[in-house]
């Protein structure tokens, strides 16, 4: 264990679970039911209320072998290929296997997917994918029905929840094992002020790390909160350096930050071209699904044809499709575009990449267990190996789905318990960061880490996020009267700027190009020294250390080891260090 936690008063109030689910996304409402139906005592924490999270956001759909002709193994063959060579097989085969009972499981659980005239589910196509296999509900508003259809099930069967809460820390017993969390209820909860949820189960289901960057499809609550809680607690993340940009996301402006309105893949599988301002399609020859290649390859495309023409946008031309079909297929997306002043079915849609989602995450077995003992892992915070270098589109939604059930399952079948928790004084103090640092992380991050990156582009990061990292730890140790003071846009801040210094540094070692991490100054994939992960767990100095996976297979999760940083001299000393 680390001892470091977020400055924080003490809890002013408790109560006592079986299992503490954190998040209401697929993944954390699915793993929620089935403890709960198992009859253990759940409770359910999430940061905004209950129908906020993350999955609501989702357009395309969900992937599954559900059509006539499509296979599990066709469904694997695209994910690894998607992956660009660093999927865990093993992980895939469970994702693709489980995957189309998880989604008939789903189903009856009250969900609504578009269906064809004969009552089959209707299926489309999205980058990547050799079939039809992307089911979609209300056109393109596939993650509002499940989260509505969770969020019901969650009623009907009146689970503990408390809303408006921000996890902070992991509880641990003497021995290390999970005991709990402490959490804070922004005044709209059940309870006020900072409290705790002791259980000797806690399922990580935070969502993703979009906030890091100036513009991103994520909501404003993704604050990267649970990659930075397990690396406190001393748990191992892995592949941090694969951020993926979504290539078609609405161009507001050069300037525009935050949540940006996202355009489904899904429009470019129904037969939306990409094109520049002459019109013309530069996504044919690039590949062989053209504007259906995976995400990292059409947002590269987008990329170079911007700095090509020098502006700071392409077009999605759907013009074609007509007013009915954008109307029926795509009403969500019409409306968002017509908000800000562009109608689809006249004109192209101006679009280019943002932050959309975080391929690595917390490192978990195929049972979503970490290496702190009693803590799991599940959804867009989870790094199973399924995704590798770069997810393919739509198995977000099935790996939430299919890993939070054998998440459930092996709770209910282990039975945890936990010692008392230990709630004393941790033995590395976590200074706050300023909450108007935080624009000042994303554009650090936007400009060195973001879809073009290069080792001066990066080292320039390391060293801006270091030094807000240091300045923080000099002013209380000076006692400064400007300290930030704790609350949560200080703690949202201080579980950004970690992150961003954990991402950086594992973006820094891998010194090729692969999925979504493109390196300017290394343009090719390196399989001899690269296919492998990149494992990193913070040191009780706050420090990242990293290790290398031997192979691209994950391997089993053990507990952490207590740190030997003198093993190995720093490849960066000012962020990493490497363990051999």
């Amino acid at each position: 264990m680390t001892g470091i936690r977020l400055t924080a008063p003490a809890p002013g109030w408790s109560l006592d679970a079986d299992v503490v689910v954190v998040g209401s996304g697929v993944a954390g409402l699915t793993t929620a039911l089935r403890c709960a139906a198992a009859g253990l005592a759940t409770v359910v924490v999430t940061k905004a209320r209950l129908d906020d999270g993350s999955t609501r956001w989702a357009q395309g759909g969900i992937a599954a072998a559900l059509g006539e002709g499509d296979t599990p193994e066709q469904h694997l063959d695209d994910t690894l290929v998607a992956g660009a060579g660093l999927c865990d097989e093993a992980a895939v085969r469970t994702l693709v296997t489980e995957g189309p009972d998880a989604v008939r499981r789903l189903i009856g659980t009250g969900a609504h997917f578009d269906t064809t005239e004969s009552g089959d589910i209707a299926l489309t196509r999205e980058g990547g994918h050799h079939r039809r296999r992307i089911a979609h509900a209300g056109g393109d508003a596939t993650g509002a029905e499940i989260s509505r259809a969770l969020v019901e099930a969650v009623r009907e069967a009146a689970l503990h929840t408390i809303e408006n809460a921000l996890v902070l820390d992991l509880l641990t017993d003497a021995e290390g094992r999970t005991a709990g969390v402490t959490l804070h209820v922004m005044g709209e909860g059940q309870h006020d002020g900072v409290g705790a949820v002791r259980a000797p189960a806690v399922v990580l289901a935070t969502g993703g790390m979009g906030q890091v960057f100036s513009a991103t499809t994520n909501p404003a609550v993704s604050t990267g909160d649970g990659v930075a809680l397990a690396l406190r607690a001393g748990a191992e993340v892995s592949d941090l350096e694969f951020v993926q940009f979504h290539p078609t996301v609405l161009f507001l402006g050069s300037g525009s930050e935050g949540q940006q309105p996202l355009v489904s893949e899904a429009v470019r599988g129904e037969g939306a071209h990409l094109v520049d301002a002459s019109g013309t399609r530069f996504m044919l020859g690039q590949h062989e699904l053209a504007e259906l290649a995976p995400r990292d390859i059409v947002a590269k495309a987008i990329t170079r044809r911007m700095e090509l023409h020098g502006t700071a946008h392409m077009y999605l031309d759907a013009r074609h499709f007509g007013a009915e079909m954008w109307e029926q297929r795509f009403p969500t997306i019409l409306a968002a575009c017509r908000a800000h002043g562009i109608d689809p079915v006249t004109e192209p849609i101006p679009v280019a990449p943002a932050a959309h989602y975080a391929s690595g995450g917390i490192r978990t077995d195929l049972r979503g267990r970490t290496t702190v003992p009693g803590l799991y892992a599940c959804g867009e915070v989870a790094c199973t190996g399924v995704h590798g270098a770069n997810r393919l589109a739509s198995n977000s939604l099935l790996e939430g789905l299919v890993f939070a059930e054998r998440i459930a399952a092996d709770i209910v079948e282990d039975r945890p318990h936990a010692g008392a928790a230990e709630t004393g004084t941790p033995r590395t103090p976590s200074p706050l960061i300023a909450p108007e640092a935080r624009s000042t992380i994303q554009r650090i991050m936007t400009r060195g880490a973001g879809v073009l990156r290069s080792a001066e582009s990066l080292a320039t990061a390391a060293d801006e996020l270091e030094a807000l990292h240091n300045s923080a730890a000099l002013a209380v140790e000076a006692d400064e009267p400007k300290v930030a003071v704790p609350g949560v846009e200080a703690w949202e801040v201080t579980n950004l700027l970690l992150v961003s210094r954990v991402l950086v540094a594992a973006a820094r070692q891998r010194e090729e190009t692969r999925g979504c991490h493109w390196r300017e100054d290394r343009p090719e994939r390196d399989d001899e020294n690269w296919r492998r992960h990149l494992v990193v767990r913070l040191t009780p100095e706050r420090r990242p250390v990293l290790r290398r996976t031997e192979t691209q297979a994950f391997g089993p999760v053990r507990p952490p080891q207590a740190p030997d940083c003198a093993a190995a001299p720093p490849t960066h000393p000012a962020d990493v260090t490497e363990e051999p």
